[in-house]
């Protein structure tokens, strides 16, 4: 027998239906924003997330899923969202759209990486992005937005966490310094992080090997070398969250994993287990990169499975989609009224199982019963002949007596 893939993961209608749920509800929020639905192709040109995420990044370097095309082009299954959203803006010509841009996407991404709980090499990622704005008030609108996603999914024990990464004139002389520090032990440093010296030292923060992050303990923090605009637009991100009396902590290890985040970014961490459920920041100089001309932005993402995870721990109820109703019929012409019924109930928004197996009566029962629907209609030769019929509730076991007509059914089941 074949098997799935390492690292992919079957979605069950048992499970499906949880989703479909917290999808939305996230879909919800993001509407009440106005940021509207971008769906982009599940492969790009590999120099797209070359240059946008950063030939310096984990992603690029040791996670993505490239592969030459049959004519010879490199070709990557998308890790991420925001530069084919960006991708997106730019070839469409959406910069002419009033502005800011505001878009969301639900989709899947593929990174090769070790399988562990909550992540997987085929993951999906429910994300943010706002084009257009460079203000600390853009910053603030998405961080309430993704602060009102755990809200909306009932999801406590999350804690906002901040950080400035700055601009590039601040960078480049934070990362002088920033050099002068690892560079004392940089020959103990990991392969990896020795090759990122030169081109970014500042993902050298970001490294996850024991004996690095050892090293970067006491590293100077880019936060406390911030030029005065970029130190500015911190201060107007923490004060406008501290009047709407929103908690947050100051973290001066974030730095996100790709390399296009600018100024603010922010992660929301569950304290239960200490990982990030949502992460994003502001991206200034992405559209510019692609091409563009220079477009302020920032966004954020979140991995749909571990988002689950939560959800249904703190969801215990959710209840499966049931049948409203099940119309058990025998013999042709009572088969054609039990048909004329169900596709007359679905038009009207309720799910309704009727026999297409042809068994027999108890068989029909039995089978109603198994998948839970919440009422019985028996349509036999009497029911067929009087043109009236009994509706039962199959929780509570009471009868109605309704006539064959489907609003009058749905009188009774709705």
């Amino acid at each position: 027998m074949i098997q799935k893939p390492k690292g992919t993961k079957d979605l069950l209608p048992e499970e499906s239906y949880k989703w479909q749920d917290a999808e939305a509800k996230v879909k919800k929020v993001l509407e009440s924003y106005n940021f509207k639905e971008i769906r982009v192709p599940v492969f790009e040109h590999t120099e797209l997330f070359q240059r946008g995420v950063g030939e310096t990044t984990d992603v690029v370097q040791k996670e993505m899923y490239t592969f030459d095309d049959k004519g010879g082009r490199s070709i990557t299954l998308r890790p991420e969202g925001t530069a084919g959203v960006v991708r997106a803006y730019l070839e469409n010509g959406m910069g002419s759209l009033p502005s800011p841009v505001k878009l969301w996407y639900n989709m899947g991404m593929y990174r090769y990486e070790n399988v562990q709980k909550g992540r997987l090499r085929e993951f999906h990622q429910i994300g943010a992005e706002l084009i257009g704005s460079g203000s600390y008030l853009a910053d603030v609108d998405v961080i309430l937005m993704a602060n009102n996603i755990f809200k909306a999914l009932n999801i406590p024990g999350i804690k906002l966490t901040l950080n400035s990464i700055g601009c590039p004139k601040c960078r480049a002389a934070y990362q002088k310094i920033l050099k002068e520090f690892i560079g004392e032990n940089l020959k103990d440093y990991c392969d990896t992080c020795k090759t990122r010296f030169e081109k970014n030292p500042l993902r050298i923060l970001d490294c996850k090997e024991k004996r690095c992050k050892e090293f970067n303990q006491g590293a100077p923090m880019m936060i406390d070398y911030l030029c005065d605009e970029c130190k500015e637009h911190f201060e107007n991100v923490k004060t406008m969250l501290d009047s709407l009396n929103v908690k947050y902590e100051i973290d001066s290890t974030i730095v996100r994993g790709l390399d296009y985040y600018t100024k603010t970014v922010f992660e929301f961490v569950d304290e239960k287990s200490g990982l990030t459920v949502l992460g994003g920041g502001r991206y200034d100089g992405l559209v510019e990169e692609f091409g563009g001309q220079p477009t302020p932005a920032v966004g954020f993402a979140t991995g749909v499975e571990r988002l689950m995870e939560m959800y249904k721990e703190y969801n215990p109820d959710l209840g499966e989609k049931v049948p409203d109703l099940y119309i058990l019929s025998m013999g042709i012409e009572e088969n054609k009224k039990a048909l004329e019924i169900s596709e007359n109930l679905r038009m009207a928004g309720l799910t309704v199982e009727k026999d297409i197996l042809e068994r027999s009566f108890k068989s029909q029962m039995k089978y109603a019963d198994k998948i839970n629907a919440k009422n019985l209609l028996v349509i036999g030769g009497n029911e067929l002949q009087e043109g009236k019929a009994k509706v039962k509730n199959m929780e509570s076991g009471e009868e109605k007596e309704v006539s064959l007509d489907s609003k009058a059914i749905i009188s009774v089941i709705k």
